[in-house]
């Protein structure tokens, strides 16, 4: 900067400048910069008011002389003949029945605006900006000596901006933000669900021969006297320091409960899925390429039966015919026994395929029906080139959706099947803590099974980018 006012500077544009640029656009972004940035902030703009003086006059001369300039000209009378015909017009088109001083009135503003903007392009012409702060701290980041003295301060805020200087790095920190907002309200919410329960913890503990002092006792023990708000809080720091207290039944420690038995129904879930997408997506493809076909209707009808068969009866027939009769399978599961866990995988994965084949069949059918999957085949590609180089990738992003929301449902649904084979995991273990209801248990059950679903569709969200180059472009011009 010098005497002459702020000018465009002719420096090679840094990467904190133009993302406080772009982001200081949006008022929620700056209003965040200044609060992360605040000892920066005080100090730049007490140096900004000292010197909005001495900086804001030639902007302002600038500003009145291309004004006057214009007016000279005769430009203003023109335009305000050229809006005065238009708002007659408009008038007479709507049958509206203003008068005459309304409509000066109206030609004035407009005549105002158009003035307002023609001297801006003037004066933007001429290299100079608005004396504004956002103006003057972006000239100040395009300064490597203030942005070494300001490092540590601004430390908050720096790290900020760059983060933001990434479109996929911002994309993939939204996310993050969000799933903690997602995380925060499923807990408010299951929180004040128990809250409002009807079932008395102490009552059903204690049994109904409990006396009201030892009923008494029992709620100030585990805080259940105090206010809603308290217990909330008291809830949600507990979630976010991984302390959740012991719980109301057995006084066993809930985290180490949690982390005992969490992995375990998320092995069964993962190799469920894995063994639903092995399966399903060939099924579907095949099935799509092959339309109203032998393969087609079988394929097709073995996965309606797939949804149609509840959990729990398939678990006690699997354990029947394959435990009892052949004794290939144990009925039960044992951690030490790998083979324990084949009947459950199957189980839980099997309405799993169905609707993932479904849904893969459905996907596929619409994309090779696509114009340029017809213009690849008259091409002279042979099919498994339009397959799979053309039709799979344009046909994952519905698949990929499915993946998410089914494997989402299966870890909260996957308490049926932990029952049927005595699979002690998560799914059971807040099925059992519901009917008392012991609050922390539960509580820390669903929350953690929302933050693993949370961080799935993160993963799934990036696969989006990753299979669809619209979204990467997007991304790319956002940022």
């Amino acid at each position: 900067m010098n005497q002459k006012g702020i000018t465009h500077s002719s420096k090679t544009t840094s990467i904190f400048d133009s993302t406080f640029k772009k982001l200081s656009n949006r008022r929620s972004y700056m209003m965040l910069l200044f609060i992360l940035g605040l000892p920066v902030h005080i100090v730049t703009f007490i140096l900004f008011l000292l010197k909005k003086e001495q900086y804001q006059q030639p902007y302002r001369k600038a500003y009145e002389n291309s004004k006057q300039e214009i007016v000279s000209k005769g430009y203003v009378e023109a335009w305000k003949q050229q809006f005065l015909e238009q708002e007659n017009r408009k008038a007479s088109f709507f049958h509206e029945s203003l008068s005459k001083e309304q409509i000066n009135k109206n030609v004035d503003l407009l005549v105002q605006e158009k003035l307002q903007k023609e001297v801006e392009k003037q004066v933007d012409l001429l290299g100079l900006e608005e004396y504004t702060y956002q103006n003057f701290f972006i000239h100040l980041l395009q300064n490597k000596k203030f942005l070494i003295v300001s490092a540590i301060p601004g430390l908050l805020m720096y790290s900020f901006l760059l983060l933001y200087s990434n479109p996929f790095v911002q994309f993939i920190f939204e996310r993050v933000i969000q799933t903690l907002f997602v995380i925060l309200g499923v807990a408010t919410l299951v929180f004040t669900i128990l809250y409002i329960s009807p079932l008395d913890p102490a009552r059903n503990i204690l049994g109904v021969e409990a006396t009201p002092e030892q009923i008494e006792n029992f709620n100030q023990l585990y805080g259940l006297d105090q206010p809603y708000f308290v217990q909330l809080w008291h809830s949600l720091s507990g979630l976010f320091t991984f302390d959740l207290g012991t719980s109301f039944a057995g006084k066993e420690d809930i985290m180490a409960s949690i982390a005992n038995k969490f992995p375990v129904t998320l092995e069964i879930a993962v190799f469920s899925l894995l063994m639903a997408i092995i399966i399903a997506i060939p099924v579907g493809i095949i099935s799509a390429i092959r339309p109203n076909s032998f393969l087609d209707y079988s394929f097709m009808i073995l996965a309606l039966i797939g949804l149609s068969i509840p959990a729990f009866w398939q678990g006690l027939i699997f354990i029947l015919t394959f435990s009892l009769e052949l004794n290939w399978f144990p009925a039960t599961y044992n951690p030490q026994n790998w083979l324990s866990l084949v009947l459950p995988v199957v189980v839980l994965g099997t309405s799993l395929t169905a609707s993932i084949a479904r849904m893969t069949r459905s996907s596929m059918l619409e994309v090779i029906h696509e114009d340029y999957i017809i213009t690849a085949k008259a091409k002279g590609l042979n099919e498994r080139k339009v397959v799979f180089q053309h039709a799979i990738r344009n046909a994952m992003i519905p698949i990929i959706t499915v993946i998410g929301l089914l494997f989402g449902g299966m870890l909260g649904g996957a308490s049926v099947t932990e029952k049927v084979f005595n699979i002690s995991g998560i799914g059971s273990y807040i099925v059992d803590k519901q009917f008392i209801p012991d609050i922390p248990a539960i509580l820390g059950g669903v929350v953690y099974i929302a933050i693993t679903i949370s961080i799935v569709n993160l993963i799934i969200d990036i696969t989006y980018a990753f299979f669809d180059p619209r979204i990467r472009s997007k991304m790319k011009k956002e940022g």
